[in-house]
């Protein structure tokens, strides 16, 4: 390179849109963008905020931390991108595939995103696990056997439960394919299902879903994860609780809630881990070079104040072999 294409390279550099981590004097730019409420991101938030300390980081000194909430609202999430793209960020988290989509379609700020599918699909967010190749990395934490464990604790809590309700969002290409694994799955143990499909954040359909699964003899069923059954959490339990349906989830605030009982991955743990990812990328490294890891750390939670809600006893042996007990 001569020095006129030197000149001419170092006058480029010079008028380039400085990222907002260098107008802050070279600290990193993080949103976390969750499509659920503030209080439901809260545990995650503070899982990640505890995976940046761990290295090294200072809030306000080393890296700018900004969250945002839609609850429920794709309207106020597109927003809230729009905005963070403007300023810009050097790193989005994504609790959940929606928001990473979201993210992926306005812009290829990398993404570090859990609950993304377990194999690459027709959405483009990334080549394969091992290889993402694009702008979006993170945790899979779906899988068969997690939703066979599920079943098979359910049938030793209600040995004589016949219907099984899956109550998920349809509207979501990914959690639509999750809730039909979990129907293959449920019927190959010997279970009626009911698929109680969501579109909205609307709590009357809750009611109504669940109103529908009682009518039908059954007595539990299974929520399946996103931003809209995590902003209907409560709502789902006040109806389950009336109609006496126990309710299993792959959330564990759902068991804080009044679930009967959680198994799945260590979410939290999870969001600890991929602080370690934004720490990477906020150094240098590329997002599409980093693997997408599967969730290898699951729990299970049983609520026995729950079961005695709902008459229910649940087995000593399942007792035993849970990592956490609410009495």
């Amino acid at each position: 390179m001569n020095r006129r294409d030197i000149l001419a390279l170092l006058a480029g550099l010079s008028t380039a849109p400085r990222s907002l981590a260098q107008a802050k004097g070279g600290m990193p730019v993080v949103c976390f963008l969750g499509l659920a409420s503030e209080s439901a991101d809260r545990p995650l938030l503070v899982a990640f905020r505890l995976g940046l300390r761990e290295r090294g980081h200072v809030e306000g000194r080393t890296i700018l931390l900004e969250a945002r909430h839609a609850a429920g609202d794709l309207r106020l999430a597109a927003q809230f991108i729009d905005d963070m793209v403007r300023r810009p960020v050097d790193v989005f988290v994504a609790p959940g595939p929606a928001a990473a989509r979201a993210i992926h379609r306005a812009t290829r700020i990398p993404i570090v995103a859990l609950g993304l599918p377990p194999v690459a699909d027709d959405q483009g967010l990334f080549a394969s696990l091992a290889k993402p190749g694009g702008s979006v990395t993170g945790f899979s934490y779906f899988g068969e056997a997690l939703s066979a464990k599920r079943i098979e604790a359910l049938r030793e809590i209600l040995p004589g439960s016949t219907v099984l309700g899956i109550l998920h969002n349809v509207a979501d290409p990914v959690f639509r394919e999750w809730g039909a694994q979990t129907d293959i799955t449920a019927r190959a143990q010997g279970l009626e299902t009911m698929r109680l499909g969501l579109w909205s954040s609307s709590a009357g359909d809750v009611t109504e879903h669940l109103r529908a699964l009682r009518s039908r003899g059954g007595d539990a069923v299974i929520v399946i994860t996103d931003f809209l059954t995590v902003s209907l959490r409560d709502e789902i339990i006040r109806a389950a609780t009336e109609l006496r349906i126990a309710v299993i989830s792959e959330w564990p605030t759902f068991v804080e809630s009044g679930a009967l009982m959680f198994y799945g991955a260590d979410i939290p743990e999870l969001f600890r881990q991929a602080a370690d990812y934004v720490d990477r990328i906020v150094k240098g490294e590329r997002a599409g070079d980093l693997p997408i890891q599967l969730a290898t750390k699951f729990r299970m939670s049983i609520n026995l104040r729950a079961a005695r809600m709902l008459n229910i006893s649940v087995p000593q042996s399942l007792i035993a072999s849970s990592d956490e007990v609410l009495e």
